[in-house]
């Protein structure tokens, strides 16, 4: 049993990590580069990185849970996990609750004026938090390859 629950932990972290690299280091730049028009591609990007956070917000607690049944089961090397597992809670929380409801909210605000949010006066609050956006997700991104690399440690 408990060598299933580590194989099952170690997919479901490897489809998380592989969607994280895609959705954002190559579904992302494909957007902007393909797409003509840069505010459609950030709305679908907008999109599919508020899905993303979601669903990390559930996977990084389903796989805490998992990770402390392995630890209780005697799987010292998921000690480390569960604390990567809590920083990647942390980025994605920090993105479904916070940044990306207050970057819709600005870009909202803008397009009530009836501007693009770049060319209205919250375009510098915009660009900050987008910044701030992308270093968590980058945060996260580089924790979930850790993990990833940590699980595949004998």
């Amino acid at each position: 049993m408990q060598f299933n629950l580590q194989r099952l932990f170690s997919l479901v972290t490897g489809l998380w990590v592989g969607g994280l690299i895609t959705v954002g280091f190559l579904v992302t730049p494909i957007l902007f580069s393909a797409l003509g028009d840069r505010q459609v591609a950030g709305m679908v990007a907008g999109h599919l990185f508020k899905v993303e956070a979601n669903l990390s917000v559930f996977l990084s607690v389903v796989l805490m849970i998992l990770a402390n049944v392995l630890v209780r089961q005697g799987c010292g090397q998921f000690r480390l996990a569960r604390w990567t597992l809590l920083g990647m809670f942390a980025c994605a929380i920090s993105a479904a609750f916070i940044l990306i409801p207050w970057m819709e909210s600005v870009k909202d605000q803008s397009l009530y004026v009836g501007m693009n949010v770049m060319e209205s006066s919250f375009a510098d609050l915009f660009t900050r938090l987008h910044n701030i956006s992308s270093i968590v997700f980058g945060t996260q991104s580089l924790l979930g390859l850790f993990l990833a690399w940590h699980l595949t440690k004998k």
